[in-house]
């Protein structure tokens, strides 16, 4: 039963024919676990929560910077240095006191994935990498939930409902993960800010409807867009039958390259002797915005960017500890693997999380 205040609150809603009383009724029955609470977190946890899911699980370990600030307005400068999950909740419980909303300030990993998962009724993946997109879609399989997949690239985006009434789930579209030489992140490429916005939207609206029960659900269906020329596509695909794991220690989560022993932490680099030769190999328009010498007394560096370093090698000196770094760690730990690779004997290493390990 809805209270009066409730029947205000959802008054545009109730008299859709299609939800109704009963549709409300389930909204406020429901619970939906949302993991990730960043750029596509910020529009499904707002829409969600308005529209009355009953209880809406937050998971997310991140804390809030002032660079996820164009995209996640779930947010302000004044929440910069907070948990993501924790601060996400306490907004959303001002939008609506009517439901029940609980933070998770964790990361979900293999040890806790069916612990979690088997609590709720749908899945919502806002996660931003490769591992954990394949982790929650394994522990769904074994717990028998939906996931209400969403993805985003620079200007572009994906959803679709995975393992939905035993339909195909996320591997039959993509059976293994890509390495991390081909799985940027967004500090590396970018994204428009409105993308995340436009892509969680739709993502909310899977969930509403696999609630209600109305409409179309994407089941078997990857909907793209490209947000510069609004072009969508709906492009169907088949359950492909494989091995359903039994448990997630069958499995290995972990996108990261094997050669992380290659990497330094700013707080080691910071104790070396200066001998060091630190390359930066972002593009132009990153180091002219941002400079590590801003942080740091750099004694001797080089700017090469990553592609054209394989035709620079040769001329990086020798006999020196080469550190390469970036904005995130990943390309310059590819140019490390590149420089150890044709110069095996050299010592090199990579920036561990970049400059924005530095920054937050």
């Amino acid at each position: 039963m809805l209270s009066k205040i409730e029947q205000q609150h959802y008054h545009r809603q109730l008299i859709l024919t299609e939800i109704g009383e009963i549709g409300q009724s389930k909204l406020k029955k429901a619970a939906v676990l949302v993991i990730g609470a960043g750029g596509l977190g910020s529009a499904i946890l707002p829409y969600l929560t308005a529209a009355g899911v009953g209880q809406i699980g937050i998971m997310d370990h991140d804390i809030v910077t002032l660079s996820n600030l164009h995209r996640q307005i779930l947010f302000t400068t004044e929440d910069v240095g907070k948990n993501k999950a924790t601060t996400a909740a306490e907004k959303l419980k001002r939008l609506n006191p009517h439901i029940r909303i609980i933070p998770y300030a964790e990361a979900i990993h293999k040890e806790n994935a069916i612990q979690f998962i088997s609590s709720y009724d749908i899945i919502v993946d806002g996660s931003d990498n490769f591992a954990t997109k394949y982790l929650v879609n394994d522990a769904a399989i074994i717990c028998n939930k939906p996931i209400v997949f969403g993805s985003i690239f620079k200007f572009e985006g994906q959803v679709s409902v995975f393992n939905y009434q035993n339909g195909p789930t996320y591997r039959c579209l993509f059976p293994e993960p890509p390495s991390p030489e081909e799985s940027p992140n967004c500090s590396e490429i970018g994204v428009l800010g409105v993308l995340p916005g436009i892509i969680g939207s739709i993502q909310a609206n899977e969930v509403l409807k696999i609630i209600c029960g109305i409409g179309e659900v994407l089941n078997g269906k990857l909907l793209t867009l490209n947000c510069l020329t609004l072009q969508m596509d709906l492009f169907r695909f088949k359950k492909v039958n494989y091995r359903i794991p039994k448990s997630l220690n069958s499995r290995i989560y972990d996108c990261s390259s094997p050669n992380r022993n290659l990497e330094i932490t700013f707080k080691q680099l910071v104790l070396l002797p200066s001998e060091y030769l630190l390359i930066d190999v972002r593009t132009v328009n990153e180091r002219q915005r941002l400079s590590i010498k801003s942080f740091l007394e750099v004694s001797s560096e080089l700017h090469i960017v990553l592609d054209e370093l394989a035709d620079n090698l040769s001329s990086i000196p020798k006999n020196r500890h080469i550190i390469f770094y970036c904005q995130s760690g990943i390309r310059s730990l590819r140019a490390a693997q590149l420089y150890k690779a044709k110069f095996p004997l050299e010592k090199t290493s990579s920036l561990k999380g970049g400059l924005d390990s530095i920054i937050t």
